[in-house]
């Protein structure tokens, strides 16, 4: 899909199902403690259980994609803000900041229910050229 300077891409939602850890747990390997364990996250000092950092980027990834092939994204970054927890809201939005050389670059916004970044300095750059 070809967009133009400052258009948003179509938002992305997601409610992070209340098993969504357990299952990256075990797709990822990543069984640390505070990912599936209630009682062991609330000892560490955290309201419950949280979902995988790498979950909530994989979320990103699917807004950025949803519309083109996804062998076209050439690069995506983040930097982690907040926690994610099952049963969360998680919206994307995003807005083309740049194109050049058949590469546009989104500018990405991820919050949770309670309009709190979750992810910030999101980008993702997609090639437009086949």
């Amino acid at each position: 899909m070809i967009y133009k300077i400052n258009e948003e891409i179509k938002p992305f939602e997601v409610v992070v199902d209340k098993y969504c850890s357990f299952y990256y747990a075990g797709a990822s390997g990543d069984f640390n403690p505070i990912h599936i364990d209630e009682e062991f996250a609330k000892k560490a000092g955290l309201p419950g259980i949280i979902l995988q950092g790498l979950c909530t980027m994989a979320f990103v990834y699917r807004a950025v994609v949803k519309e083109s092939n996804p062998e076209m994204l050439k690069s995506l970054k983040v930097r982690f803000r907040n926690i994610v927890r099952p049963l969360d809201r998680i919206s994307i939005n995003g807005i083309i900041a740049k194109i050049e050389n058949h590469m546009t670059t989104i500018d990405l916004s991820v919050k949770n229910q309670k309009s709190e970044d979750v992810i910030t300095n999101a980008q993702a750059i997609v090639s437009h050229k086949e």
